[in-house]
């Protein structure tokens, strides 16, 4: 079962927009060194939902490879249609992945007997592998109810967990009582969620910083609150690029389009605003 600190995983990627297979282990290595349990692949600080199933499959593929005896891993195989969605999820499981999560499709307002629907069958296709579910209200447009993990429960037997990322806390906090394992997505809930019974945390700052997140899980702090708040002021997934290749990881500041890159004035910026956090690693 996955427990502990971890990464929201980056996705790196070349200058031509391919995949930059050569970082992925340096990467891990930096994952695991800064006192990581995880990583959770191509989740949305990962830029998951913007890669083609070829190419999902094989970031889940260089980030097992890499993570091998050093970090669990999570895959979240969350697409927009289901087909996709089972396919990533047996791939997955078939690849070694330590658990499978799935985000529920955007774009289309689905009810509780899509969802459910949707998700039993992703769940299905990764059996036995510990499965997920991956709550982000925001980012879905619509919530997965108690009544879908109930009934999902019932129809899948490896579903053991979920991710939570809702804000504000009293959108978190009803997940910690449905009687399944709960990981923290905001940071500034990893020391309520986990003095309320989550599991573990999987942050994006972890994908960066992660001595900071495993410091936060170990000691249940919510300390991390204004290191994410400096982060979001600029576009959140090149900006926690340029902090990994500054901390000596080579790892382009490249993102897949509609993301972008920071100006320059941006990474200025981002790094005054994330000196206090740097000068002192």
């Amino acid at each position: 079962m996955l427990h502990g600190a971890f990464a929201a995983a980056l996705t790196p990627l070349r200058d031509d927009d391919t995949l930059d297979e050569d970082a992925f282990a340096l990467y891990a290595d930096f994952l695991a060194a800064g006192g990581l349990d995880g990583v959770l692949a191509l989740g949305t600080t990962g830029e998951g939902l913007l890669f083609s199933v070829a190419e999902r499959r094989r970031v889940a593929e260089l980030f097992i490879e890499a993570a091998r005896g050093k970090l669990q891993v999570a895959v979240n195989a969350g697409a927009q249609t289901t087909a996709d969605t089972v396919e990533l999820a047996a791939h997955a499981a078939e690849a070694g992945a330590d658990g499978v999560a799935v985000i529920s499709p955007p774009y289309f307002p689905l009810d509780d007997e899509s969802v459910l629907a949707h998700l039993a069958a992703a769940a299905r296709a990764c059996a036995p592998t510990p499965f997920y579910v991956y709550e982000f209200a925001r980012a879905s447009g619509y919530a997965v109810s108690s009544a879908v993990l109930e009934r999902l429960r019932e129809q899948a037997p490896n579903l053991v967990g979920m991710k939570v990322s809702d804000t504000p806390y009293e959108a978190f906090e009803p997940y910690l009582h449905v009687g399944l394992d709960v990981f923290v997505g905001p940071e500034a809930f990893i020391g309520r969620g986990l003095a309320a019974g989550a599991v573990g945390a999987v942050s994006a700052l972890a994908s960066a910083f992660p001595e900071h997140v495993a410091r936060a899980v170990r000691e249940r702090s919510d300390e991390l609150s204004s290191l994410r708040e400096a982060v979001e002021r600029f576009p959140r997934h090149a900006a926690l690029k340029l902090v990994v290749a500054r901390r000596g990881v080579p790892m382009p500041p490249n993102v897949r389009a509609p993301l972008r890159r920071l100006t320059a004035d941006e990474e200025r910026g981002l790094f005054d605003a994330l000196a206090p956090w740097l000068d002192h690693q």
